[in-house]
């Protein structure tokens, strides 16, 4: 499983369950007790003045997830449950929130909310740039793209990768009509999904692969694009191809006007990256700062 380090310093959804529903009856309604089983537990609760969770774990009705689970419904902090199947399971942030691997995709979160999505700033966009292949970058975009939405951000993650896009099969959205059709004028905004699970989350994935992917990204018509699906959403974040072979994420980076590169440990080679990150801000985009990527 991916883990990430912050070094800025070196450093199914069924249903949304309302502010004031009981833990019980979120495990009722989620099919994790019954209903008689949590008349034992009130039982338990009422004799031993216990939390209810407390004495459901006690009969060991529940598990320490199922509380997880509940409390996070309760505070209106939607994640997915472990059956399902329509996001990969890579997404960890959907799935794991409380792991250690996701309280430091919080903490890279954190960075870019301070260095670059500050209130006033302007800036609402961010591409995700890597140098070479295989070092993580569209794990990173998807899972930095769901807990932006936790914080109930109105986020975008657009797979800008026209040359071998992911952003769909991690989850599990129809690919047919995207970005390249998009900048082509053969698709509207609304090309952009929801994610039904993920309520403050929508996705823009590639689409059909054109022949000519520098070529598209490089139109005027991006950057129309970008300033009309900021005014949607507060946080844009963009996968790109690996910068060590093509051009694409530079263009990317440069509509952005910023961008987040990833490295990972033993697979990343020192002078490619430096060189990639001298292009990006040659060219006049922002490297706002970079996370290392660890297995």
């Amino acid at each position: 499983m991916n883990t990430v380090n912050n070094v800025f310093e070196q450093a199914s959804l069924k249903a949304v369950a309302p502010r004031d529903t009981s833990i019980g009856a979120i495990l009722v309604a989620e099919g994790r007790l019954s209903a008689s089983d949590a008349l034992r537990v009130l039982k338990v609760q009422h004799d031993e003045g216990l939390r209810f969770g407390e004495a459901a774990k006690r009969l060991g009705l529940v598990s320490d997830a199922d509380i997880d689970f509940a409390l996070a419904r309760q505070f209106d902090y939607p994640y997915l449950a472990s059956e399902s199947s329509a996001v990969a399971h890579e997404v960890i942030a959907a799935y794991k929130p409380f792991s250690h691997q996701v309280e430091a995709l919080r903490a890279v979160r954190s960075q870019l909310m301070l260095r670059w999505f500050q209130r006033g700033a302007g800036h609402r966009s961010l591409a995700i740039l890597s140098a070479g292949e295989k070092e993580g970058r569209s794990w990173l975009a998807a899972n930095l793209a769901v807990v932006f939405s936790q914080l109930g951000t109105r986020t975008l993650l657009i797979d800008a990768d026209l040359r071998h896009p992911r952003q769909h099969e991690l989850f599990g959205v129809d690919n047919r009509a995207g970005l390249s059709a998009l900048l082509t004028d053969r698709a509207g905004l609304d090309a952009a999904q929801r994610v039904p699970a993920l309520r403050a989350l929508s996705l823009l994935p590639a689409g059909t692969r054109p022949p000519n992917p520098q070529e598209i990204l490089a139109r005027p018509a991006f950057a129309r694009v970008l300033e009309a699906l900021e005014k949607q959403y507060e946080v844009v974040l963009i996968d790109t191809p690996q910068g060590g072979r093509f051009a694409d994420g530079q263009t990317v980076a440069v509509r952005a006007g910023g961008a987040l590169m990833v490295t990972r440990r033993n697979v990343s080679r020192v002078g490619l990256v430096r060189a990639y990150a001298d292009m990006v801000t040659q060219a006049g985009a922002v490297i706002v700062g970079s996370v290392l990527n660890e297995r």
